[in-house]
């Protein structure tokens, strides 16, 4: 089936011009909403929101393209209208990808180098008209793709690690979930190139696997928190590099400073507490507070809920003790922990066993 044959199709045409609609209009809110409205207690990252706009504005100035190609069909603009299309949207996926990561700022220009043999081989297209060149260009685009999936799965890794190291608190903070993007950014792809002979029924799930990106950006965007702090702890600012020496000797007075201030203080009861809110209450430099933890085989996070577990599990013997009505959750909640989910999470691995199972075996 041609192209254009797709086209006499009124429903294809009226989900064709939704996608367009839908992409625009996502794109001005991500751009001109200041709040959320999906989770109106998360801050988003100007730089994420900023980078999925123009993901989405790509995205409907590429539809509109294909248009163009329908009525005015030839090997030279379909080369132009591929090669624009890669253009517009393989460095925005890059960047959004790469703005959920917040330990430092990520450049996309690698990924625009990445571009150029794709884009010789299309020249070569136009300057020959040789359409065997086809082939190996959505080979080596594909290429492209499955290496940033590869990327990403090793830095979301290394940025999970890096947020256990530096934050108490984890709630729309992970983006584990960059990777289901990613995997429907490739499932896109894969149509894309599927309905280049006009196929209707791969022209429907490409638009359908549009609509799906648009509202898993639109949700990605809108439950990712904006962290505050953005320099690793192996990235630290000029001044304090400078204070350090270069295989700096941990203060051996961090652990009594931890165990006045944060345990016997109380401070892991703060919410969202970050590793650099400890170190200037004890006075301490966050590297070395940083480097601490790892001399004791611990993440910062671990170090924090460990504590709130063992505050849970002293609240709950208090209530039993004065009969005092409680729920699991209410403890949970007065012991720091933001979500009931991750404090069922923490207790497991810290105690070898569910809340539930635990509380049933203190009762008898």
């Amino acid at each position: 089936m041609e192209a254009q044959e797709i086209l006499k199709d009124t429903a294809f045409v009226l989900m064709y011009g939704g996608v367009i609609m839908l992409t625009v209009v996502a794109a001005l809110y991500l751009l001109l909403r200041r709040s959320n409205a999906i989770a109106p207690e998360v801050t988003s990252p100007v730089r994420l929101r900023r980078w999925a706009a123009t993901f989405l504005v790509a995205t409907a100035l590429s539809h509109l393209f294909w248009l163009f190609y329908v009525y005015h069909p030839s090997p030279s603009v379909y080369v132009l209208v591929c090669g624009l299309d890669l253009l517009m949207l393989f460095p925005t996926i890059a960047g959004i990808l790469l703005s959920m990561m917040q330990d430092r700022h990520r450049t996309v220009w690698p990924f625009m180098v990445l571009l150029i043999p794709a884009f010789i081989l299309m020249s070569l297209c136009l300057i020959r008209g040789d359409e065997d060149l086809y082939l190996p260009v959505g080979i080596y685009v594909f290429a492209l793709y499955a290496l940033m999936m590869l990327y990403m799965f090793f830095a979301v890794r290394r940025y999970r690690r890096w947020l256990r190291d530096n934050y108490a608190d984890l709630e729309n903070k992970e983006i584990w979930q960059s990777l289901l993007i990613l995997a429907v950014f490739l499932l896109y792809f894969v149509m894309y190139n599927s309905t280049s002979e006009g196929r209707l029924f791969m022209a429907y799930l490409l638009q359908i696997d549009s609509i799906i990106i648009v509202g898993l950006l639109l949700w990605r965007v809108e439950t990712l928190q904006q962290l505050i702090e953005s320099a690793s702890p192996e990235e630290e600012p000029a001044e304090d590099v400078q204070k350090i020496p270069a295989q700096p000797a941990i203060p051996a007075n961090i652990g009594p400073l931890l165990k006045k201030h944060c345990e016997n203080g109380q401070l892991y009861l703060q919410n969202d507490l970050t590793l650099t809110q400890l170190s200037q209450v004890i006075g301490t430099n966050r590297y070395y507070l940083s480097q601490y933890f790892a001399q004791q085989g611990i993440t910062y996070n671990a170090y924090i809920n460990g504590l709130r577990v063992t505050h849970f599990i002293r609240l709950y013997h208090e209530a039993v003790a004065e009969k005092r009505i409680f729920t699991a959750q209410q403890l949970a909640f007065e012991s720091g922990f933001h979500s009931y989910s991750t404090f069922s999470a923490t207790f497991k691995q810290n105690m070898g066993t569910t809340v539930t199972a635990w509380m049933r075996s203190e009762a008898e």
